[in-house]
């Protein structure tokens, strides 16, 4: 990941002139849902130039290739051609499906990420992934390509509920547990109202950003990433094809107690370790409650995974606190059991 490519600011807006005033563009639309149209539009709405505005529906079921439909028509209805620039002005879903339509466009449009929440300005915004759900399984579709940059502003999280805060947060925990001891140790000393999100937020960044520029394309060492995911994100995919949504760091807090136990099964971290972690991630997240009849089914989902090989369940686990190793190979009964002792059914 190119570094100049990512700026951290307390001043959005004069971020945002700079940028503007340095890319070559014929048009401009933004991207928005109806929260961000709401509670972030209007912070950057007077320094733009003349431009469209796309609103789509905020959530991840519309994270969908109908969506992608709705802004391509929008796109071309407004005769957008290759020089147009997509401002993605949104958490995760705006970035991924915003990025991935910009770079599908004729082709490729360029387009700039304006992480509006702390799950996007942390983890989401970072590493060129984009994509969409497809048949209820997440970012199924997609490609890597990096933004023309990314503008990070902590002003945007002000507008979060609590509760997306707390799920942006799952995504910093997971970055110390990987990939710096240190740090987690002052970390799980703090409150959320503690924390000083313009260096916690830099702090994550620099840890993706080293491992994305060690390994771009996920071929090795970027797969540490998916640290607490492969069991997470089987949970918020069934949850999401029930009706039953989640917040995305829901899953991975859940991911990470049931990958921790696993870590800790293989001989890979400490029982004093594994009881640390989940204390701490129990004293910000609430368990989800997972019903014994549906484990078997949430595991068909992780065997899914756009990183297996095969029918081979890959997963990345914690080689003690501070590091992880990846392709860890998993048999299904492994994933049912982290979830039946998740659930607190073993």
């Amino acid at each position: 990941m190119n570094l100049e490519k990512i700026v951290i600011t307390e001043d959005v807006n004069a971020q945002l002139q700079k940028t503007l005033s340095e890319v070559n563009f014929t048009q401009v639309a933004v991207l928005v849902d109806d929260n961000t149209l709401t509670h972030c539009y209007p912070i950057i709405e007077n320094v733009l130039p003349s431009h469209s505005l796309i609103q789509i529906n905020s959530g991840e079921e519309f994270k969908t290739i109908k969506t992608c439909s709705t802004i391509w028509k929008k796109l071309t209805s407004h005769a957008f051609d290759r020089k147009g620039l997509l401002i993605n002005l949104g958490g995760g879903v705006i970035g991924d499906m915003g990025g991935f339509c910009a770079r599908t466009y004729k082709r490729g449009l360029q387009f700039i990420n304006l992480p509006t929440t702390l799950l996007a300005q942390v983890d989401a915004s970072i590493g060129g992934k984009l994509g969409i759900d497809f048949e209820g399984l997440k970012n199924h579709i997609g490609l890597f390509s990096e933004p023309d940059q990314v503008i990070v502003d902590p002003v945007f999280l002000n507008s979060l509920p609590k509760e997306e805060l707390t799920s942006g947060f799952a995504e910093v925990i997971k970055h110390n547990l990987i990939a710096d001891v240190a740090n987690w140790n002052r970390l799980n000393k703090l409150q959320l109202n503690d924390i000083n999100w313009v260096n916690t937020i830099r702090h994550s960044i620099e840890i993706k950003k080293r491992v994305v520029e060690e390994d771009p394309f996920e071929s090795g060492k970027r797969k540490i990433l998916n640290f607490g995911h492969t069991i997470g994100h089987a949970v918020e995919s069934y949850r999401m094809l029930m009706g039953k949504r989640i917040l995305h760091g829901e899953a991975v807090a859940l991911g990470m107690i049931a990958e921790t136990q696993l870590s800790y099964q293989k001989k890979m971290i400490t029982e004093y370790e594994k009881d640390a972690i989940e204390e701490y991630i129990d004293s910000k997240f609430n368990r989800i409650d997972i019903e014994a009849d549906e484990i078997e089914k949430v595991v068909s989902y992780a065997v899914q995974d756009k990183k297996n090989e095969g029918n081979t369940i890959l997963a990345a686990l914690l080689d003690g606190i501070g590091s992880a190793r990846w392709d860890i190979q998993l048999t299904s009964e492994e994933a049912k059991a982290s979830l039946r002792y998740y659930a607190n059914y073993t």
